[in-house]
């Protein structure tokens, strides 16, 4: 009988990207960056880069790509992995699996390019959207999955505190749902059913005046991960808001 021969390994090498999303200046903004190299020269991309060596971490290399490329520290981030990425032809150097990671965080500060970014800025996600020919590889998707990510999960977590400053009101956080969603919500049924979930928010017992007008509560987040009952963003059925919750 023949000897059968050993599989061999195939070649792929494996890369991190970060799609980091902020509320600044009222916009849903994220990341990208001005490619410094070929393929892509000159195009906007996500952050990222391969794997510095085998040994290294996957949540390592995306927190070291982050500064290297942007001069932005992963501590204080809500980082979480968004998927997986290896079409055969999305990159054009060769066999390529790029798992990207999402980053959220209020007000971020202006970047400062490194590595082999020749700029780093933040963009308004809508222009991204509208213009997808102009960002490199694949990463127009991704920057979509991104933003469905993490519409989604403001519908059926606490992830909107993760755009908020330490202390928020509640006018402060409906602002993030509108902004994150692009869609306007009523102010009272917003307010009655933000402070009727269980351990989403804890009163502080301050006040502001921030917001115009009387003086408004002060929240921070509290220890509930999870919200129930779910705020629904226009449009979102039961069915689909049960199967975001089996994807997560």
């Amino acid at each position: 009988m023949p000897v059968d021969q050993p599989w061999e390994i195939p070649l792929v090498a494996v890369a991190v990207d970060l799609a980091i999303l902020t509320v600044r200046s009222g916009r849903l903004e994220i990341l990208l960056v001005r490619r410094g190299i070929e393929p892509y020269l000159g195009s906007l991309a996500l952050p990222g880069g391969f794997l510095a060596s085998p040994e290294e971490d996957l949540d390592a290399a995306a927190a070291r790509e982050l500064t290297e490329e942007t001069g932005l520290a992963a501590k204080g981030l809500h980082l979480e992995q968004l998927g997986a990425y290896g079409a055969p032809d999305r990159d054009p150097r060769g066999r390529v699996v790029t798992v990207c990671y999402l980053a959220l965080m209020p007000d971020l500060p202006l970047p400062v390019a490194g590595g082999d970014a020749r700029s780093a800025e933040w963009v308004p996600v809508q222009r991204v959207l509208r213009r997808r020919a102009g960002v490199a590889f694949d990463h127009a998707k991704i920057i979509k999955d991104a933003v469905e990510r993490a519409r989604s999960k403001l519908e059926y977590t606490t992830l909107a505190t993760a755009f908020c400053s330490p202390e928020f009101s509640v006018s402060e956080l409906r602002r993030v749902y509108e902004i994150v969603w692009g869609q306007p919500i009523d102010p009272r049924n917003f307010h009655r059913k933000v402070t009727s979930i269980e351990d989403f928010l804890v009163p502080t017992g301050k006040y502001t005046t921030r917001d115009g007008g009387r003086p408004a509560a002060l929240y921070r987040r509290g220890s509930a991960t999870l919200l129930h009952p779910a705020i629904l963003r226009n449009g979102t059925g039961r069915r689909q808001l049960a199967r975001l919750r089996q994807a997560r």
